[in-house]
């Protein structure tokens, strides 16, 4: 599961940062500061990091835009989203499952690159209204971009540069490298072709891996001074290129992965893979007897926690490591577990697949599997891991 540290909520969707942003915003930051410095020479120091800074919070902001397009979307074909996380390579929105058919994946990736390019076409009308245009009246055919660029004010050079950032975004989300939205593109054709959504994924997947292996190896060409058309040569260029294409190759492999993963689980009931009967403690148990009768001896890591008969909450080791050893004989279960209120509890009918993305997204080992207020089970993650290890030495 993704983390961050939330900076609001937009339409009920949390908006977080990954630490990784605080490092391309200051890169970005310093590229711009000396891109402005060869261009307007004449402006102070303050004035231009002051520009760099503010540009590179729109393209971010730009870049949410984005993700918000494929979320909304998202949300009108019945599909929740929980969360959008802008990192270094971008932003992720945290749609919870795949898309019903082809024309709904189509209809929410394509809207991101639209998006992207609808941005940066209006940010470049504003910046020719603000003097572009009329320079290059002034000076005839043949007009320089450098000349342009000089001849534009703080705002209008903001907004340039970050028109021409929003293109690139859309073009380059366009490349067809699953799980970028050009290779979800694919798949939706792919999928409507076929039938077949794993199919589909695995074909994306696999072009995907094919177009990452291009930047790696394209990266590693410009790394000792080999010029690659359209992408340049230099150290810096080349190690980037190689970071992204790694990053792409990892992501279509991982994304082939859950789509399988998902298959294989879906319509398996998760009383068919719970724990049936496991150990449970009263909450008035003290940690020490907890520790003594139940942890030593076992390698469960929870525990359910009955008042009577009644699932009253679970108690975990990381709840026990909040308390000092000297008050394990005055402690009880009780006041440390998670209580029901807080839990997320699962219906033995339930589909194991459904029960996998929430141990996922709640990054817990276990959910306590409850009918009618009644325990019956608890479906361990690691359970989940042993049944698709079989499966798929059985389909190999």
């Amino acid at each position: 599961m993704q983390k961050g540290f939330r900076i609001g909520k937009i339409a009920g969707i949390q908006i977080l940062i990954d630490w990784s942003w605080l490092l391309i915003f200051l890169l970005i930051s310093w590229n711009l500061a000396i891109f402005f410095s060869q261009i307007h020479p004449e402006w102070g120091t303050g004035l231009r990091w002051g520009l760099a800074m503010l540009a590179a919070i729109l393209f971010f902001a730009s870049v949410l835009a984005h993700e918000l397009a494929h979320s909304f979307v998202a949300i009108s074909q019945g599909i929740p989203v929980r969360s959008i996380i802008l990192f270094m390579f971008g932003g992720v929105s945290n749609i919870q499952r795949e898309p019903a058919s082809p024309r709904s994946e189509f209809l929410i990736t394509i809207v991101g690159p639209l998006t992207s390019l609808l941005i940066g076409i209006g940010l470049l009308f504003l910046t020719a209204l603000l003097g572009g245009i009329q320079y290059v009246v002034d000076q005839g055919p043949g007009t320089e971009m450098s000349g342009v660029l000089r001849n534009l004010g703080p705002l209008a050079s903001i907004l340039a540069w970050l028109g021409s950032v929003n293109l690139i975004l859309a073009v380059f989300n366009l490349v067809p490298g699953f799980p970028l939205d050009g290779g979800r593109v694919l798949r939706s054709i792919l999928w409507w072709i076929s039938g077949n959504l794993r199919r589909a994924t695995h074909q994306a997947s696999l072009v995907g891996q094919a177009i990452s292996w291009i930047l790696i190896v394209s990266g590693v060409a410009m790394l000792f001074g080999f010029q690659v058309p359209l992408l340049g040569s230099g150290l810096i260029n080349g190690l980037w290129l190689v970071f992204i294409g790694w990053f792409l190759n990892s992501a279509s492999i991982q994304s082939y992965r859950r789509v399988v993963i998902r298959d294989i689980l879906e319509g398996i009931p998760v009383a068919k893979l719970m724990r049936r009967n496991p150990p449970v403690v009263d909450k008035h148990l003290s940690i020490e007897n907890l520790i003594s009768e139940y942890v030593l001896g076992s390698d469960d890591h929870a525990f359910p926690v009955l008042d009577g008969e009644r699932l009253a909450g679970l108690v975990t080791l990381e709840d026990v490591r909040k308390i000092t050893r000297d008050r394990w004989s005055i402690v009880n279960v009780g006041e440390i577990m998670t209580p029901i209120d807080q839990l997320v509890v699962i219906k033995p009918d339930a589909d194991s697949a459904d029960a996998l993305e929430q141990l996922t997204q709640r990054d817990v080992r276990q959910l306590p599997v409850v009918s009618n207020g009644v325990l019956v089970g608890l479906l361990r993650r690691k359970d989940i891991i042993k049944f698709l290890s079989i499966e798929t030495e059985f389909e190999e």
